[in-house]
C-alpha cells in the first residue's frame, strides 16, 4: 500500500510539465479544504492526471482480482478475465458504437453491456452441453464464442470509414487512459467495489472451488450456483474496466500469480493483494506509457512487452521453488 502511494505520487508529478511532489501536495490540500487554487499546474494535476491515475489504478486492481477469481475457480494458471469472451464483447460493443458514430458515453455503455452480454450467451451455451467437467466446458465455450466475436470486429473494422472510424476503433483495441475522467471513475467504483466485497465475502467457498467437484460437494457447498456468482461478478469488474479503457490485456494473468508467490493460494489473502498489485502495475504502465516516448504508448502493447518476461521469470521461480 504504501508502494503504492509513492507510485501514485510519482504518476502525478511524471510527464511533459514535471510537477514536484510538494507542489502536488499543496494542490490536493487545497482542493480538500475548499480553496481550489488556479493555474496550470493545478489543472494539469485534478482535472487531466489524478482521474487517469485513479482510474487506471481501479482498472488494474480490477483485472487482476478478476483473474485470480478465476484461476482459482477453473483451477488453471493459464486462464484470465477475457477467457469467456468478456473481452471480445466489449469490444464488438465500443466497435459498433464507434462504427455508428455514437458519443463516447453511448460507446462506453455499448461495450459494457457487450461484455456481459457475451459471457451470458456463453453460460447459457455450455449449460446446455452436457459434459463430465463442466469447467473445461465453460473455457471452450469461451474460446469459440470470442473467436466468432473476433471475427465479427474485423468485419466492422473491414466496412469502417478508413480516415475517420477505423483509426478510432484500432486506437480503442488497443487501449488507452488518455479519456478518463470522474465519470469513467463514477462509472468503475460501484462495480469493482461491489466485485471485491462478493468475492471477499465468499472466499472461503471459493477456496473449497480449488477441490474437485465431488469433494467441494460433499463438503456442502453448490458448485453451480457458487460458480455462476464468481464470474458473475468477476465479469462485471471485467466489462466496466474494459470500457472505460479499452482492451488492456497480460493484467488479469500475470499479477495473480505475482501475488500467489507472496501470499500463497489461500483466497481471503489472494484477492486483496492481488488487488494491490494489479493497481500498481497498471500504474507503471500508464506512466512509462505517457513519459516514454513523444507519443503516447497504447499501454496494451507495453503490458504485452512487460508481462512476457515478467510471466517466464515467475514461471522459472515457481519451478525453483517447488
Amino acid at each position: 500500500m504504501v508502494a503504492l502511494a509513492v507510485l501514485a505520487l510519482v504518476a502525478l508529478g511524471a510527464g511533459r510539465y514535471p510537477i514536484a511532489p510538494r507542489d502536488i501536495a499543496a494542490i490536493v490540500w487545497a482542493h480538500l479544504t475548499d480553496s481550489a487554487g488556479q493555474g496550470t499546474a493545478d489543472a494539469v494535476v485534478w482535472q487531466i492526471r489524478l482521474p487517469r491515475v485513479a482510474v487506471a489504478m481501479l482498472v488494474g486492481a480490477a483485472l487482476a482480482s478478476a483473474g485470480a477469481a478465476y484461476q482459482h475457480l477453473f483451477r488453471n494458471p493459464l486462464v484470465a478475465p477475457d477467457t469467456l469472451g468478456v473481452s471480445s464483447g466489449a469490444a464488438l460493443g465500443a466497435v459498433l458504437g464507434i462504427f455508428a458514430g455514437a458519443g463516447f458515453l453511448a460507446i462506453e455503455t455499448a461495450a459494457f453491456v457487450g461484455g456481459l452480454l457475451a459471457v451470458t450467451v456463453v453460460m447459457l451455451i455450455a449449460a446446455r452441453l452436457r459434459a463430465h467437467d463442466p469447467l473445461v466446458t465453460l473455457i471452450l465455450t469461451g474460446i469459440v464464442v470470442a473467436s466468432l466475436l473476433g471475427a465479427a470486429i474485423s468485419l466492422t473494422k473491414y466496412l469502417a470509414d478508413p480516415y475517420n472510424e477505423l483509426p478510432a476503433i484500432t486506437f480503442w483495441l488497443m487501449g488507452s487512459f488518455a479519456s478518463a475522467s470522474s465519470t469513467g471513475i463514477v462509472s468503475l467504483v460501484p462495480a469493482v467495489a461491489a466485485s471485491l466485497v462478493v468475492l471477499l465475502l465468499l472466499a472461503w467457498r471459493i477456496n473449497v472451488l480449488a477441490l474437485a467437484e465431488d469433494e467441494a460437494r460433499a463438503l456442502g457447498v453448490n458448485t453451480r450456483r457458487l460458480r455462476g456468482v464468481v464470474i458473475a461478478v468477476a465479469t462485471l469488474a471485467t466489462a466496466a474496466s474494459v470500457a472505460v479503457s479499452g482492451i488492456v490485456g497480460w493484467v488479469g494473468l500475470v499479477v495473480p500469480h505475482m501475488a500467489r508467490l507472496v501470499v500463497g493460494p489461500e483466497f481471503s489473502r489472494l484477492l486483496p493483494v492481488a488487488a494491490l498489485f494489479g493497481a500498481a502495475f497498471m500504474l507503471v504502465i500508464d506512466t512509462l506509457a505517457r513519459t516514454l516516448a513523444p507519443i503516447e504508448i497504447p499501454p496494451g502493447i507495453l503490458t504485452a512487452v512487460v508481462g512476457t518476461p515478467v510471466f517466464i521469470a515467475l514461471l522459472a521461480r515457481a519451478r525453483r521453488m517447488f
